[in-house]
């Protein structure tokens, strides 16, 4: 052990802050600004006050470490209690809340960072608190207990990975759990498919080096995307399964959120050019395990101890291949590992579909393109973004869609076996008019990738932009069926849209307030959408409330430039959504 290292007993704190995505995504600024304010007038001065240090500081969250466990304790009372205080008359979707997590444990501290079993258990803790909570692990809990005059809820145990014994919790019982809308029942667990259905949860990152966490994000995301090659498998998709990255988890509470019967999981640990990897396959009906392998290998051999890994959970399921599927789910894609990775944050960055996010994509997948130029990954995403731009109302439709349908041309020439290519192609040659070969650009992109939601949520789109609006809504529902934790994207405006076409007006509002009711992305197109169908239900205050937000969010939006219209094949289609988002009071 060097100089530098030392070791020693130490509370642990881990702090989290509540809906951080949703924050920011509705108001960067000033969710930054109003976190800058907490930390500098309540959040640091309690910790210095405690005899607390920051460790590291992550944007959403906080490490801390306190010589004393009773006073770690007191900092997050004080800290929970003035948040509150200072949230009390903010609406609940600008409130600032954390989730605190409390361990106690011997911890490796080197270069003022700390690292070790203490440091691991804390940050399990954490995702199990509730929003504005405090939750203690049993050893910090029996040092609290006869100490502080609180009488302290037991949270029961959970199982969770890398933790070999079961994680009891206790609750400090000032953070009462959450409110349900009144009369709103509980949703129940997902349906399971009529074939063998299956999740793969984040892998988690072994390494003491954050940056691996992309490592990781990325072994995690070529399975899944291997797996949704193969048509006798049910694949929930990645935004869905991601929701889990980071959090204590229940292995049969995530398969009844994801409704899928099989639970993958495990663990990536790259040092240097050796990788290892633990995985686990579990049938989450019963929790057993069905099977736990470790592989060891390089840098160099990663894309085939992954491979080895898809196949041992199709042969674990007992799935037939045809000899399509087998070539398919062999076929790497890359050897680049920087590229992929980039690819992998690249797909996730343009949710919300905001301008300035699926700019900051499209950059991305540009730098894919000049790291491996023989990636097919870097050209379809590029053209994604552009077709995705041009749908939402940002550029020139149509230099944006050639050059989008030139770029899904090239990643097709490429690699014809990546599956995406075929998506952003059918979405490039929608833009330009050329709707059958759009629709079978779609056809294809689901054939070859039966579990990927995007390629199922596109050919929606395509089919109910191009005047068929009823065999639009299967596609969609599947989508959301396979992500059903997609809270960020576009599915649920997605599906209110295609319904309004279909004239199923009771379906496109609905559709609008469930968005509503999960914090999802909402902007003019969706104001436009629930103001339409609402005029058609005769809920003339609904419609005018939806078509005055959109006046007030973005006075400049008028009906005559919105990119929308000039979308539809149909003309009848044009006229009576234009018809009925001008009555609503929609701008013209």
């Amino acid at each position: 052990m060097t100089a530098r290292t030392q070791r020693r007993l130490a509370a642990i704190v881990a702090a989290d802050m509540v809906g951080y995505s949703r924050l920011m995504g509705k108001d960067e600024v000033g969710t930054l600004a109003a976190l800058r304010r907490h930390r500098g007038e309540l959040i640091d001065p309690q910790i210095a006050e405690h005899g607390g240090r920051v460790v590291k500081a992550m944007g959403d969250g906080l490490l801390l470490e306190f010589p004393s466990v009773v006073a770690a304790t007191e900092c997050a009372i004080a800290i929970q209690r003035g948040l509150s205080a200072r949230n009390a008359g903010q609406s609940e979707d600008r409130s600032i809340r954390f989730r605190i997590g409390i361990n106690v444990g011997d911890i490796i501290i080197e270069d003022e960072d700390i690292f070790g079993d203490g440091v691991n258990l804390a940050a399990r803790v954490e995702p199990l608190a509730r929003p504005g909570g405090i939750a203690l692990s049993d050893d910090a809990y029996r040092q609290v207990r006869d100490r502080l005059e609180i009488a302290w809820q037991d949270g029961g145990t959970y199982e969770v990975k890398n933790i070999a014994r079961p994680l009891r919790v206790w609750h400090w019982p000032e953070a009462a759990p959450q409110p349900t809308t009144p009369g709103a029942a509980e949703p129940g667990p997902l349906p399971l498919p009529d074939r063998p259905s299956i999740a793969v949860l984040p892998f988690d990152n072994m390494s003491r080096d954050p940056e691996q966490d992309y490592f990781a994000d990325g072994m995690t995301e070529d399975l899944i995307t291997d797996l949704s090659k193969i048509s006798g498998i049910f694949v929930v998709a990645r935004n869905s399964s991601f929701t889990f990255k980071g959090q204590a988890i229940d292995v049969r509470a995530a398969a009844r959120q994801l409704g899928v019967r099989y639970i993958l999981e495990g663990s990536v640990r790259k040092a240097g050019a050796r990788v290892r990897i633990n995985v686990q396959l579990i049938d989450a009906t019963s929790g057993g395990h069905i099977w736990a392998e470790r592989y060891d290998g390089t840098v160099e051999n990663v894309f085939e101890l992954q491979d080895d890994v898809g196949a041992k959970v199709i042969a674990a399921l007992s799935v037939h291949l045809s000899g399509e599927e087998r070539e398919r789910l062999h076929k790497i894609h890359t050897r680049n590992l920087e590229a992929y990775e980039l690819f992998v944050r690249a797909k996730s960055m343009p949710f919300p579909p905001l301008p300035e996010r699926v700019a900051a994509a499209r950059q991305m997948f540009e730098k894919v393109i000049r790291l491996d130029p023989k990636f097919a990954g870097g050209y379809a995403g590029l053209s994604w973004m552009l077709a995705l731009g041009s749908i939402a109302g940002h550029g020139d439709v149509s230099a944006s869609a050639a050059r989008a349908e030139a770029l899904s041309r090239k990643a097709i020439a490429l690699d014809d076996s990546f599956g995406m290519s075929y998506m952003t192609f059918g979405l490039a040659l929608y833009l330009q008019g050329k709707y059958e070969e759009a629709i079978a650009a779609a056809d294809e992109a689901v054939a070859r990738q039966p579990s990927d939601s995007d390629a199922h949520a596109y050919r929606g789109l395509v089919l109910a932009f191009g005047g068929r609006a009823a065999l639009g809504i299967e596609p969609i529902e599947h989508a959301i069926r396979l992500n059903p934790q997609f809270v960020s994207g576009p599915y649920l405006n997605l599906r209110s849209a295609i319904k309004l076409l279909a004239e199923d007006y009771e379906g496109a509002a609905r559709s609008y307030e469930e968005n509503l009711a999960c914090h999802g992305p909402v902007g003019p197109p969706a104001w436009c959408w629930a103001a339409a169908a609402y005029w058609a239900l005769d809920r003339h205050d609904d419609a005018k409330r939806a078509a005055a937000q959109l006046t007030a969010q973005f006075p400049a939006f008028r009906l005559k430039s919105w990119n929308f219209f000039r979308l539809l094949k149909s003309s009848q289609d044009r006229e009576r959504v234009h018809g009925l988002a001008h009555a609503a009071g929609v701008p013209e």
